[in-house]
């Protein structure tokens, strides 16, 4: 029997034995952030349920109890004798103790992110993954919520907090309790550096091979790298492109044949490397045709190449060929008509419709998805903005200019690199720490969705103007401005508000100063895209209401001002 001062009941969530607290202990971060145990892990899981319990029993404001009676709760766990929130480690969790177990429920319960966490969290009944992903999407940007409110630095009692709190507003549901522990080991991550080889023999060996093989590459490399020198330098282009299967190698010849078609040769624009003109080959295909400044470093040439001539997708710019010769470097791509999509938002004479606006960011983000689970790794754009975004002649949106692009093997979440993009679009926590992720991409187009609601400007090198659109749409998601501030004045009020309202708060998830907080790509797209399908049921209901109104294709563009 636990001591009589310990307030908490466990008889409600009455703690089970588990094989996984036997032997081989393995480690994992709970919720995260919590470095512990598996065993551990059903500590805290009893734990949470019970202080959550007591929570919406007492009516209590705050989620941990004093340090005097917590200490007297470890009886609980007397069916197996090695396990105790002792032997766990989990002292620290009494009020007090820390910033955020000292926090009340009353001061963070009209939190944007809490009341999302709180609403995202509290409904099962739908389907289980899709409900789970937003769940821990949720309650992560609740975390950073909490831990910047408090400017604390124990984020893992921050993170119990939150689940405490979002367990308590339905403990007394069964089902809910069950599916919402169930749905938290997403946030899990595994210690991939903890070593399960116990046997220090098979250690020994495997040392011992991994040696003679890094001796083995590195004569290699030397051998390579010997016969390289010699050959001479017209030939290491042909050497480069014969790994970029798929592309047609173009000549010079043919490429300034194509530039200057018609004794014209008229300027796009210019990328992160090069300028772009427009070309017309001898098939009389149109085509975009970048030159590669010879001060640029080969690396953004090369990576663009490598790239694109094994990725494949309708909302991807798609390259056809390139050209190595005399000291140039082109690459030629498919023609996008329309020009890029700042072009057309923030152009006087006309104004994208709402539809268009869901459409574009629909289909952008589809190739988002398709570059961040590609086969290899995720691809990381790195410089998506409004400018690398192109539209062909029916206003479909396709994502351009990859001469930043990096890609994350599939063992790695993260990488350190050069801090490289556009400022006012990166992501701030790439920008301090070089830490490059996936979600720094989900930065990037969070700041192009709060573009196309808003119809405002981020100009380029401007953090002033891309901190004040982000900090007035967080206002807006927070009930302290309306959402008409934050509309487009030339829509003039012509959109759908829920669907716009849903896609502003995504948008305000993905602009999250940190990482851990932003939603994924297949959360992005899925938001959207139900902000599509009901656009596409809207416009069909106004079509069929007079065959004399606008077809649906029709809406689907722009309307002159």
């Amino acid at each position: 029997m636990f001591a009589v001062s310990c307030l908490l009941d466990f008889k409600k969530f009455p703690y089970q034995p588990a094989g996984e607290c036997l032997g081989y202990q393995e480690k994992v971060q709970v919720l995260g952030s919590l470095s512990t145990t598996l065993c551990c892990r059903n500590v805290l899981n009893v734990l949470t349920k019970t202080l959550a319990s007591h929570v919406a029993t007492t009516k209590s404001d705050y989620v941990f109890i004093p340090q005097d009676q917590w200490m007297n709760c470890n009886g609980a766990f007397h069916k197996q004798d090695s396990v105790s929130p002792h032997s766990c480690r989990f002292d620290s969790l009494y009020s007090g103790k820390s910033k955020c177990s000292n926090f009340s429920l009353s001061s963070i319960k009209e939190d944007f992110h809490y009341q999302n966490a709180l609403a995202t969290c509290s409904d099962f009944n739908s389907s289980f993954d899709d409900v789970c992903s937003n769940c821990t999407a949720a309650i992560l940007a609740a975390t950073d919520s909490l831990t910047e409110k408090l400017e604390a630095e124990e984020r893992a009692t921050c993170a119990i907090a939150t689940v405490i709190y979002i367990a308590a507003a339905k403990i007394d549901d069964p089902s809910f309790v069950d599916n919402f522990y169930r749905c938290l080991p997403a946030l899990d991550a595994f210690d991939v550096g903890y070593d399960k080889i116990k046997h220090s023999t098979v250690k020994a060996v495997i040392a011992i091979f991994m040696a003679v093989v890094a001796l083995m590459l590195v004569l290699l490399l030397t051998l390579y790298v010997t016969k390289s020198r010699s050959k001479s330098k017209c030939r290491k282009p042909n050497a480069e492109m014969k790994a970029w299967s798929g592309l047609y190698r173009f000549s010079k010849a043919e490429i300034e044949n194509a530039i200057n078609y018609g004794n014209e040769k008229k300027s796009l624009g210019r990328g992160s490397a090069g300028q772009v003109y427009k070309g017309v080959l001898p098939s009389g295909q149109v085509v975009a045709i970048k030159h590669i400044h010879q001060s640029s470093t080969t690396d953004s040439f090369q990576r663009e190449v490598e790239g694109l001539s094994r990725v494949r997708h309708p909302n991807l710019v798609c390259l056809f060929g390139c050209c190595i010769e005399g000291g140039d470097r082109y690459l030629v791509y498919e023609y996008c008509s329309a020009g890029n999509l700042a072009r057309h938002l923030l152009r006087k004479d006309a104004v994208l419709t709402w539809e268009t606006r869901v459409k574009i960011l629909r289909d952008c983000a589809l190739g988002l998805r398709y570059l961040h689970h590609y086969i290899d790794g995720c691809i990381v754009h790195r410089d998506i903005k409004l400018t690398n975004i192109l539209l062909t002649e029916t206003l479909e949106p396709k994502l351009s200019d990859f001469g930043l692009a990096k890609m994350l093997g599939m063992e790695e979440s993260k990488v350190f690199t050069d801090v490289r993009g556009t400022i006012g679009y990166m992501d701030p926590e790439y920008m301090s720490n070089a830490k490059l992720t996936c979600a720094s991409d989900i930065y990037s187009f969070g700041i192009v969705i709060l573009q196309l609601l808003s119809g405002q400007k981020v100009i380029e090198l401007d953090l002033d103007a891309r901190d004040q659109l982000t900090r007035k749409a967080k206002d807006v998601c927070l009930g302290k401005r309306p959402v008409k501030d934050f509309e487009d004045p030339r829509l003039g009020g012509k959109l759908n508000r829920a669907d716009f309202e849903a896609i502003l708060q995504i948008a305000v998830l993905c602009v999250a100063k940190s990482s851990k907080g932003r939603p994924t790509v297949d959360v992005v797209f899925e938001e959207i895209d139900k902000a599509w399908k009901n656009t596409v049921i809207d416009m069909k209901a106004r079509q069929d209401t007079s065959t004399s109104e606008t077809p649906m294709s029709r809406s689907l563009e722009v309307i002159p001002v």
